[in-house]
């Protein structure tokens, strides 16, 4: 059980204090409630921008990591579909050095043409080198619009195109930090060798005078439900032929989202699962297969993924993967299948919590989510999922009119062929 308690700042500012006190360390976890599903569509990319002009500066402290190393922290950020997420470690003596620096930076980001402009092209290249330059780099960037049609999940984090993080201007920069960098669109988490106290004494000197600004209303288009499947084949210098199958499933906070992770997890977890046993291990069609989820707040996806082996034709590989995931969605599974992968994820959430770090960061998402106290319910929400739930999932998910296909084809001549488990591991 992660105990902890909660306040709120007079100005908005929702606030966690989890304390450990056999923990030398302390953790200062800002969590802003902005992900790339709130950008325009012909200005995307701009929270992942953001993530990065955070650390270049604020009127008062011109270089954020500098004084942060001094007091033996450090510090890192990520943003996603649906947050941007800022979060530093320091010896817990130390802590007030961490309020000091988020919360100079939430009230006063240094604006600056030449900031501005080392951020941008850090990200250009970032957006080059890991999504153009990259093989299987630009999947998401052709799979996710072919999934979403209308929901601004469909596009990336990195954004739409780069050309939009290229002509992002100053006034478009000031406008998304007032719409979505406050009080009131933050959470901010507090753990380690702390007392409640002390946290809430060091919030209230350091964030409490912080204007409240205005509260994000987010009202987002719906993606409508899919009734026709998709399919997009490209050609690309990729050493194996690899196929990707999107299915839309429910997201984090609906009732049936864990019911539906575990349909995937049956499928494709592991090297026990069916798509593994089935084509990699009987058929050998694939070198690599496994299924995973999204996890997105709003509706996500239940994604297959495999590369396949050398010579097998995609047609007939995408074929063999459609036939496992319709008999699996007609049948029932047994209970023992169902506890087993049940078990796994369970672990793996107890094997996520060892780390305060990762005990503040679930602590401010289980609170954006609406329950704080999720941290201490994913364990027993997991296991409450029945066969009956399980099956019911599985044949709302897997439609075949909810999937859509991209086969993603090694160009001829350049499939691997010799030192194929090299290659793999480097990828």
């Amino acid at each position: 059980m992660i105990q902890f308690k909660e306040f709120t700042l007079d100005n908005g500012l929702q606030c966690i204090v989890h304390e450990d006190p056999t923990s030398p360390l302390a953790v200062v976890n800002v969590l802003y409630n902005v992900g790339s599903r709130d950008e325009e569509e012909t200005h995307t990319g701009f929270a992942h921008l953001f993530e990065h002009l955070m650390f270049s500066g604020s009127v008062n402290i011109p270089n954020y990591d500098e004084p942060l190393q001094q007091a033996g922290g450090e510090n890192n950020a990520f943003t996603s579909p649906d947050l941007t997420n800022y979060y530093l470690t320091v010896p817990a003596q130390n802590v007030e050095t961490g309020f000091w620096l988020e919360s100079d930076r939430m009230l006063s980001l240094a604006f600056s043409e030449q900031g501005l402009e080392v951020q941008r092209k850090v990200v250009v290249e970032e957006f080059k080198q890991n999504y153009l330059n990259k093989p299987y780099g630009d999947v998401w960037l052709k799979l996710r619009p072919l999934a979403y049609q209308t929901h601004p999940y469909k596009w990336a984090t990195i954004g739409k195109e780069i050309s939009h993080i290229e002509n992002a201007v100053m006034d478009d920069v000031r406008a998304f930090f007032k719409k979505h960098y406050s009080p009131l669109n933050a959470i901010l988490v507090v753990a380690g060798n702390i007392t409640f106290e002390r946290a809430k004494e060091l919030a209230e000197k350091w964030f409490g005078p912080i204007p409240s600004g205005v509260k994000y209303e987010r009202n987002l288009p719906q993606e409508p439900r899919q009734t026709q499947a998709r399919f997009l084949e490209v050609t690309a210098d990729v050493p194996l032929t690899a196929i990707y199958k999107t299915y839309h499933m429910p997201g984090r906070t609906s009732p049936d989202y864990y019911a539906a992770d575990l349909v995937g997890d049956v499928l494709g977890r592991g090297n026990s699962s069916r798509l593994y046993n089935q084509l990699v291990k009987e058929q050998k069609l694939f070198n690599s297969i496994g299924a995973f989820v999204t996890g997105s707040m709003e509706p996500g996806l239940l994604v297959i993924q495999g590369k396949l082996n050398v010579g097998v034709d995609p047609q007939k590989a995408d074929a063999a993967i459609e036939k496992i995931v319709e008999e699996f969605r007609m049948e029932y599974v047994s209970a023992e299948e169902l506890q087993k992968v049940k078990n796994q994820s369970e672990t793996s959430i107890v094997f996520s919590e060892i780390e305060l770090l990762n005990r503040a960061m679930n602590l401010a998402f289980g609170k954006l989510m609406g329950n704080p106290n999720h941290i201490n319910e994913e364990g027993a929400m997991v296991q409450a999922v029945t066969v009956e739930d399980l099956h019911r999932q599985a044949q709302e998910v897997l439609r075949p009119d909810n999937c859509s296909t991209l086969i993603y084809r090694a160009a001829p001549g350049n499939e691997a062929r010799e030192d194929l488990e090299e290659v793999l591991e480097e990828m």
